[in-house]
């Protein structure tokens, strides 16, 4: 262990071999790009490690005619999403209407952050301030799993419209220090714009699917989302592990930016393909939330993210989630005459509890998540 640690924490050093992995303990970016191979903990098996070899080739969604209110622009994008979401839950959009100098403002921090030295990033490792939400810093998922670990930090934190406590701004300030209040305003402003985004996809999803335009950015409105902010480092044997391994998110809708090294892929078509970057398209993952406010008609995006051996990955992520008690069913209008309801009931809060302490999120976390509901679920035969 190294000795500047803090008592509460140990840092990995050496190889993983007999070393215990428990919720104090995180790897960080310093160790995993000083190994000549990958450790064990990090090996992912050889079913998942499929090669993508590949593009996907799939329209751009230009958000341009929408934010002019042009009926027949927007009727045309929500085709073209409808399309994408009845087949793997992924497109892309370009004109978004997010500052690109914003984008690359929220990247320079980032960098500042994940360059820090170990001792100044672990103060952002779950620690929570009296009267503000938490920082959440995560070296490779160490302290929750002991296998298939990811090659990746993580930065995590929650934004909320019109807090109650306190900004993201505050947040910083508190936790890292007074020269981080900056990183504090960038990522206030930059989920501000992010959540507008996401209301405006809800608008469009919720005309694909030929309800209420207004029915899921309402849901929505009072929400508390997720920031997260990635770090790939290089890897000796990118081949062998990934930077995030397969799964489909939990939330209702991800947006995404990644950085011109690209790593992302999805499962469309029966394979895995690669999404080429681009700098002014953000990326829309449809999540198993979603899925199950569309009464299963929308897919939640199978994706993964695979790591370089020369050059390190960075990426933004922003996921958007319903306030905590809301009820996620779907809307009247889909699940009219004798429509079937695809999942029970369920609460945000009950979903997320599953995937943070219950389940490793993956391909088939929504069903799981219905099992495990139905059977820990008092039955009310009223």
């Amino acid at each position: 262990m190294d000795s500047t640690s803090s008592a509460s924490t140990c840092l990995f050093s050496s190889p993983l071999e007999d070393q215990r992995l428990n919720q104090d303990c995180f790897i960080e970016s310093s160790f995993l790009q000083n190994q000549t191979n990958v450790p064990k903990e990090f090996l992912w098996p050889k079913v998942d490690l499929v090669n993508a070899h590949q593009e996907l080739l799939e329209p751009l969604v230009d958000l341009e005619g929408f934010f002019r209110g042009d009926e027949l622009a927007i009727q045309q994008v929500a085709r073209v999403i409808r399309a994408a979401c009845l087949s793997h839950g992924f497109f892309q959009v370009i004109n978004h209407g997010v500052d690109s100098h914003l984008i690359k403002a929220a990247y320079e921090h980032l960098n500042r952050f994940f360059q820090l030295p170990v001792s100044q990033k672990v103060r952002a490792r779950k620690m929570t301030t009296t009267g503000l939400k938490s920082l959440s810093y995560s070296g490779a998922h160490a302290d929750r799993f002991s296998s298939n670990l990811p090659w990746k930090e993580t930065l995590t934190f929650v934004f909320e419209e019109n807090p109650k406590e306190a900004s993201i701004e505050d947040l910083f300030n508190a936790c890292l220090g007074h020269d981080f209040k900056q990183m504090g305003v960038i990522y206030q402003k930059y989920c501000e714009g992010m959540k507008g985004l996401a209301l405006v996809v809800m608008e469009i999803l919720a005309i694909s699917l030929g309800v209420d335009r207004l029915h899921y950015k309402k849901f929505f409105q009072d929400g508390r989302s997720i920031m997260r902010c990635n770090y790939y480092p290089r890897c000796p044997e990118p081949g062998l592990t990934f930077g995030t391994g397969p799964h489909c998110d939990s939330t209702s809708v991800t947006i995404l930016h990644q950085d011109d090294v690209g790593g992302l892929e999805i499962f469309a078509n029966n394979k895995w393909q690669i999404v080429r970057p681009r700098h002014d398209a953000l990326v829309i993952n449809i999540g198993e939330t979603f899925t199950a406010l569309s009464n299963g008609k929308y897919k939640s995006c199978l994706h993964r993210a695979v790591v370089n051996r020369q050059r390190a990955r960075r990426s933004l992520a922003f996921f958007l989630c319903p306030r905590e008690d809301k009820v996620v069913r779907p809307p009247e209008d889909l699940v009219q005459g004798e429509v079937t309801r695809a999942y029970p009931d369920f609460t945000w809060s009950d979903f997320h509890l599953f995937t943070q302490k219950y389940y490793r999120a993956d391909a088939h976390t929504l069903h799981n998540f219905t099992k495990w509901l139905l059977s820990s679920k008092p039955v009310d035969n009223n």
